[in-house]
């Protein structure tokens, strides 16, 4: 039985995370420690676990085999090397941090203690991904020329249930989250845009502030690719029915998917007889086991989740190349990030 400790229900996704390893065969929650010990002590209690008030206290247990991280973005770096060098496993909340530097600094010291991290990227292994890997992976779309991505939702927005919106106050927090709509919700269309159309060579991006918070709740950021394709992300806390969209285009077909309906429409010219004459939906496989399951599997069949960090690591240079290029109102070349 591996024995997990919380850190932190400072994330929305916290107690979810929680079930999760409430419900693994594999998996216990053993302790719990928060920056907020008040909300630290309440969870704990539910659980019927320890509470500790001293992060340095806990990663010390040796009973304690491994941590799940969601504790504000700007603690990232910190806790989860304190955890790497304590000979913790750790599962951690997306961004696994605000900059490039803290990100590689993070995976310098996981790779030196030689724990399992997973970053959870939930939408990697949805069947929509993997059946637009699928069609990508046969070229029915020739050479690719434009992803466009969204995923927004309205929880910024004042209603007569929850006047200040529904989410958590310290969302809209520049120096704990590193950002606001881009780099909380619209991680996911980001990290399936550089999934689908690969690494760009810059970034710019455009932030609104409709709610007049501290940090962006509408946000569109665009990736430019030398051969002269475009990703487009747009992400927002503003916004009540817009349904989740997938788009990829190629110089012979394009596929849509949207959560309005969940199915996969693909139009090509390579794609069979009369396939270029009208939208076909497409199957979608069975989704992949969840990225807190895989976590799992990697710590007790001692492999690595290469796939997840790279994607991590780069959906992080991504967020701060759109950072930078908001506050500048100039793209910005990922070779320029500092490291």
């Amino acid at each position: 039985m591996i024995r997990v400790a919380m850190l932190s229900f400072w994330h929305v996704h916290a107690k979810d995370y929680a079930k999760q390893a409430q419900e693994h065969p594999g998996t216990e929650i053993a302790a719990v420690w928060d920056e907020e010990p008040e909300r630290g002590r309440r969870e704990a209690e539910a659980r019927g676990v320890p509470f500790y008030a001293s992060l340095e206290e806990l990663l010390s247990r040796p009973e304690i085999d491994a941590v799940i991280v969601d504790t504000p973005t700007h603690f990232h770096r910190d806790v989860i090397i304190a955890a790497a060098r304590a000979g913790k496993h750790i599962f951690t909340e997306k961004v696994l941090a605000a900059t490039q530097k803290e990100a590689v600094e993070i995976l310098q010291a996981v790779e030196a203690a030689g724990v399992k991290l997973t970053v959870s990227l939930p939408r990697l292994n949805h069947s929509y991904t993997l059946a637009v890997q699928d069609i990508l992976a046969r070229r029915l779309l020739g050479e690719l020329t434009l992803v466009r991505t969204r995923l927004s939702h309205n929880g910024a927005v004042s209603t007569q249930q929850s006047p200040d919106g529904w989410l958590p106050g310290h969302f809209f927090g520049r120096e704990q989250c590193g950002g606001g709509a881009l780099i909380d919700l619209g991680c996911h269309p980001m990290y399936l845009a550089r999934l689908f159309l690969g690494e760009p060579e810059s970034v710019s991006a455009h932030y609104g502030y409709v709610t007049g918070r501290e940090v962006e709740d509408n946000a569109v950021a665009v990736l430019r690719y030398p051969n002269g394709a475009l990703a487009v992300v747009e992400a927002g806390f503003v916004n009540a029915h817009s349904p989740f969209v997938i788009e990829v285009h190629g110089t012979e077909g394009s596929l849509l998917f949207s959560s309005h309906d969940n199915r996969l429409l693909l139009r090509s010219n390579l794609a069979g007889e009369g396939a270029e004459r009208e939208w076909r939906v497409q199957p979608q496989p069975a989704e992949l086991p969840s990225a807190f399951h895989q976590w799992v599997a990697h710590i007790q069949e001692d492999t690595k989740a290469e796939e997840n960090i790279a994607l991590a690591l780069e959906l992080t240079r991504l967020m701060e190349a759109a950072n930078r290029s908001a506050g500048t109102g100039a793209a910005v070349p990922l070779s320029d990030l500092p490291s």
